[in-house]
């Protein structure tokens, strides 16, 4: 039966939630005290609902699981000197309990839980979501981007067009020759001789 206790307002519910194995979840011991229960109470309740609380909904943490959250929230309600590992509610498992344990506190608890689950969603969405415009101005850069990468890989040489390229650099310039005075000279260089001596 529900003890009579102060609330825990919705914005101490936010420090009591913690992330094991990849999800939100709750511990038995914070749970039993939002709702106004002794740790053992709660879970007393919780056993005599078992069947509606899958491995999904609840599950029992592990030593080392413990230890880490020891290390990691200082604040926790973990009783250091109990025997028993505690159970940790995923968010569905938190909104079974709503179908398991009775009483206006429950109930008003139970919306509270509801609405602070709903905003941490809301934040985590508005945080992440591209809105349209933003996502066609991403897409129409990335087309742009995709072209610009296509017409530099059309420009390159490729690697098997490098001997032709180097081939085309060191040709060499064809040179006639011929004799002249009983030498072998070079055509255009004799061809200069011949035109200034004979353009004096």
């Amino acid at each position: 039966m529900a003890n009579e206790i102060a609330i825990i307002t919705a914005e101490q519910m936010k420090n009591l939630i913690y992330e094991i194995r990849g999800q939100k979840v709750m511990l038995d011991v914070d749970l039993a005290k939002i709702y106004g229960y002794e740790t053992k109470t709660f879970n007393q309740q919780v056993k005599r609902n078992i069947e509606k609380f899958d491995n999904d909904f609840m599950f029992q943490l592990t030593e080392y699981e413990m230890h880490i959250l020891r290390s990691q929230n200082v604040t926790t309600n973990i009783n250091n000197m109990s025997r028993s590992l505690p159970y940790a509610f995923t968010e569905q498992g938190i909104y079974m309990l709503m179908t398991v344990l009775k009483g206006d506190l429950a109930i008003r608890q139970s919306k509270a839980l509801i609405r602070l689950f709903k905003e941490m969603k809301d934040f985590i969405s508005s945080n992440t979501i591209i809105n349209t415009e933003d996502f066609l101005k991403l897409s129409i850069q990335t087309n742009e981007n995709t072209s610009a990468i296509a017409q530099i890989e059309t420009e390159m040489f490729r690697k098997s067009d490098l001997p032709m390229f180097f081939k085309a650099f060191s040709k060499e310039i064809k040179t006639e020759y011929l004799f002249m005075n009983g030498e072998i000279c070079e055509a255009n260089a004799t061809y200069q001789t011949i035109y200034s001596k004979y353009s004096k």
